[in-house]
């Protein structure tokens, strides 16, 4: 754990395949993480999200060209306090993290670069609730009626369970080095919704089942992970369903944008 008791970042912004994504090449920008929103590039929203968190130390941004952090000036400034670094972005998600964990100090925070509306008061509520279940690891969910009342058209995929319906909210949490091995889980990578035979090997058969189709509710679901994984794997439940709205194509993209202008000093001042 860090001496200051606060909590590392890490922040996903690796060009998955080593592909240029859609909205990068409409965008005439190298990597997805630099298309703007509402006038500034997405890895800018999300560090400065997590730099005004007072529970956050370090942040480490995993990317194939550290030159990429050095380009954007509103960077800089972190980059020389040595609060920001690059760290080498892999083939796969997983061995993106795994190499940038490497003398990271811990609990980690995993995002994406695409989460732009992500909030210190989420990463504040992300972090509370993993410390009050007493979690190895966990992953960030908000419920259907939370996302629709951010915006009807924020999300249009949730996960159903017995309880509730959910969103994932592209948000993890490692409490020490110990729980890296729940991030194989990834290898394949993380959209169980698109992907869903990316889990059988991670959580078995029965496991893909009930997760798929609801059986049971979303705290079973996860100790039966957490008992075959032999560590606590919990579900954070976050109060903004903003935080579940990523941007993935034209339509998120339009709704993070309109989000974060009604967000702007400017357009509440004017309210």
């Amino acid at each position: 754990m860090p001496m200051d008791g606060r909590t590392s970042a890490l922040v996903l912004a690796g060009k998955r395949d080593g592909a240029t994504d859609p909205l990068a090449q409409a965008a005439s920008v190298t990597h997805k993480c630099l298309v703007p929103v509402a006038g500034q590039p997405m890895l800018v929203h999300v560090i400065d999200a997590l730099a005004a968190s007072e529970r956050i130390g370090q942040i480490r941004v995993a990317i194939e060209d550290p030159a990429v952090l050095q380009g954007l000036p509103q960077l800089r400034g972190l980059i020389a306090t040595g609060r920001l670094m690059a760290v080498a972005a892999q083939p796969n998600l997983v061995d993106s993290v795994l190499t940038a964990a490497q003398g990271a100090a811990f609990p980690l925070l995993i995002t994406t670069a695409d989460n732009v509306l992500l909030t210190p008061d989420t990463v504040g509520e992300m972090i509370e609730g993993c410390k009050a279940q007493g979690a190895d690891a966990a992953v960030a969910f908000t419920r259907r009626d939370f996302v629709l009342a951010a915006h009807p058209q924020g999300q249009r995929k949730f996960y159903r369970f017995a309880c509730d319906s959910y969103s994932n909210c592209n948000t993890y949490w490692l409490k020490n080095a110990a729980a890296l091995t729940a991030a194989e889980t990834f290898r394949s990578g993380g959209q169980f919704v698109k992907h869903p035979a990316r889990i059988i090997g991670a959580f078995g058969l029965l496991n893909l089942i009930r997760f798929r189709f609801g059986i049971g509710t979303l705290a079973d679901t996860f100790a039966r992970f957490s008992r075959r994984f032999r560590m606590t794997i919990a579900p954070v439940i976050l109060s903004d369903g903003a935080a579940a709205i990523d941007v993935d194509n034209e339509r998120s993209h339009g709704v993070a944008s309109q989000l974060l202008e009604q967000r702007s000093p400017l357009t509440q001042a004017a309210e």
